[in-house]
């Protein structure tokens, strides 16, 4: 994990963001310093593109995203970038990793926009030291656990025979998440065609298709599901 620049300390909006975390979620403000301390928190800033975790490198420590966005990505055999996960502020990354202390890292993380982190490490955790709260230690088995469950939707995702399968499921997972049927990506179009294993120039053209056929609308980054294809789901 390539060393970032160190910021200033946690502000209030830093601690507001955090406590929308799983990980921190109601706690007050004393019980959020010990839990920081416990995690060894430490807050810093990278340039979008940094690199900030590399291919086969051991991970050390997890981050969540205080402001920015976070991409972690991985290569297929032919070298072409999958986008895994696009970490917005108030998510994490790399725990699950970080957890198992996976020796050669089969996914690589850099910053997509210019972003603030705080890193954390899970040695607190198991240090068996005063300060132990086995709450968080629940809490931390619960996001792997949500990791899990996340990793699954994207799975079902990618498992669609067509371009046109992968696209519904993808925006039925978003208007889900997001609660309307008037969904905001999070990607550009690349990336957006990077995340569900195609590229740019098709899925441009089965958007339009979808929109034809009076599937969707859309206009750059935000999509209104007009009726779904159940037929695509197969």
């Amino acid at each position: 994990m390539k060393k970032t620049a160190l910021c200033p300390g946690l502000t209030d909006q830093d601690k507001s963001i955090l406590l929308t975390n799983p990980l921190f979620s109601g706690l007050s403000p004393d019980e959020l310093e010990l839990q920081l301390k416990l995690l060894k928190a430490d807050k810093a800033c990278c340039k979008r593109g940094e690199m900030l975790q590399s291919l086969g490198v051991t991970f050390r420590k997890f981050g969540i995203v205080l402001s920015g966005a976070v991409r972690v990505c991985v290569d297929d055999i032919e070298g072409n970038r999958m986008i895994m996960a696009e970490v917005a502020p108030g998510s994490s990354f790399g725990e699950s990793h970080c957890f198992l202390q996976t020796r050669e890292s089969p996914v690589y993380i850099f910053a997509s926009e210019d972003s603030e982190l705080l890193w954390l490490s899970i040695e607190g955790l198991f240090s068996g030291s005063d300060s132990f709260h086995p709450e968080i230690l629940r809490r931390f088995t619960a996001v792997l656990a949500t990791k899990t469950l996340s990793m699954n939707n994207r799975i079902q995702v990618l498992s669609k025979l067509s371009l046109r399968g992968k696209l519904t499921a993808y925006f039925t997972e978003m208007a889900a998440s997001q609660g309307s049927s008037i969904i905001t990506l999070p990607m550009n179009r690349e990336d957006t065609a990077a995340y569900i294993g195609t590229n740019r120039s098709s899925l441009s053209r089965e958007l339009a298709k979808m929109k034809e056929d009076g599937l969707i609308d859309y206009w750059k980054n935000e999509v209104r599901i007009l009726k779904q294809d159940k037929s695509s789901f197969k």
